[in-house]
């Protein structure tokens, strides 16, 4: 029998709900894939306490996963049972042993890319690719600022802006932590614990500031990200771990420079199959060529998904994290 994760109501991680759920046959256009993990992200918590809508309840969560495709619908071309799949995206119900998911959004593993590693890749690895090349395409030469730099997007968004030639300013909240980003090639790591982040960039750039900030906090970073920033430079806000960003006044933006503001999401830089193959091709070409290297920091089984909600919250992890089907 399948078993998945529901929510029937939205809340806090104990709404997590381990239940039977019963397979129906896939529909022209899906495939039924047998997952082999299950990647866990920060959007998921939004779906679950309603910040984000998930759809009409119960719901499961979830829109990342790899593992092998047991059947095919009607239709489906380029795709048979017992290949190696993966997807980033919705629709939503990643947290379940086995599901339907329509063919159009999925992605075949090339050889060298495990599923444990595509299940922690694929939704950060291909914000990390659009974030850089496209949002805002990184110059070598040019520093940059990584805030929340030991998470699962943020060591990916690390390394590629090091492989590109640019110089990293990252930010963290341990010296453990700092340690990890200084691993990835980092040049200047800042414990905003303990450290004020304006002065430091400031110092570090001799006051001119950075030409783009990547920031996934929100609320408690969105002021300074602003102040660091370089006139014509760009903040891209595409997370909010510490809380929605406040109001504020938008000629805020011309005062401090002729700021650029932008919140992107991974949905409209993959809305085509097209944009979804290049950017995964992308992320493998960097991985396969050893210039990205994965942290698969923690693992739980999927029916202890609360578990691992409760550590993402908190901010109690690194790198990425693994929900594994029994």
């Amino acid at each position: 029998m399948n078993h998945a994760l529901m929510v029937h109501d939205c809340g806090g991680s104990e709404v997590l709900q381990w239940q039977e759920l019963p397979l129906v046959e896939p529909t022209p256009g899906e495939v039924r894939i047998k997952h082999s993990a299950v990647g866990l992200n920060f959007i998921d918590i939004y779906h679950r306490t309603g910040l984000y809508p998930g759809g009409s309840l119960p719901f499961v969560p979830g829109l990342e996963a790899a593992g092998t495709i047991e059947s095919v619908g009607e239709g489906v071309e380029g795709f048979s049972p017992g290949d190696r799949v993966a997807y980033a995206g919705g629709p939503l119900g990643a947290y379940t042993e086995s599901r339907n998911f329509p063919a159009e959004r999925l992605i075949k593993l090339p050889e060298g890319i495990s599923e444990k590693q595509a299940a922690a890749m694929m939704l950060k690895g291909m914000t990390a690719e659009y974030l850089i090349r496209r949002t805002y395409p990184v110059q070598a030469g040019e520093t940059i600022l990584v805030h929340a730099a030991a998470g699962g997007v943020g060591q990916l968004l690390c390394q590629w802006a090091v492989a590109l030639g640019a110089e990293v300013i990252a930010t963290v909240s341990s010296e453990e932590k700092a340690d990890v980003v200084r691993a990835l090639g980092c040049h200047h790591i800042i414990n905003y614990r303990n450290q004020d982040v304006v002065e430091q960039v400031k110092a570090i750039t001799t006051g001119a500031g950075v030409p783009v900030v990547y920031d996934s906090v929100g609320k408690d970073t969105f002021e300074a990200s602003l102040s660091v920033l370089a006139p014509l430079g760009t903040l891209v806000s595409f997370g909010q771990a510490s809380g929605k960003v406040p109001p504020f006044d938008v000629t805020q933006l011309s005062t401090m420079g002729s700021l650029y503001l932008t919140r992107p999401t991974l949905f409209d830089y993959t809305r085509t199959r097209e944009q979804l193959l290049q950017s995964s091709r992308a992320l493998f070409d960097m991985v396969l060529g050893g210039e990205i290297k994965l942290e698969i920091a923690q693992e739980y089984p999927l029916r202890e998904a609360a578990q691992a909600h409760q550590a993402l919250e908190s901010r109690n992890t690194r790198g990425s994290t693994l929900l594994l089907p029994d």
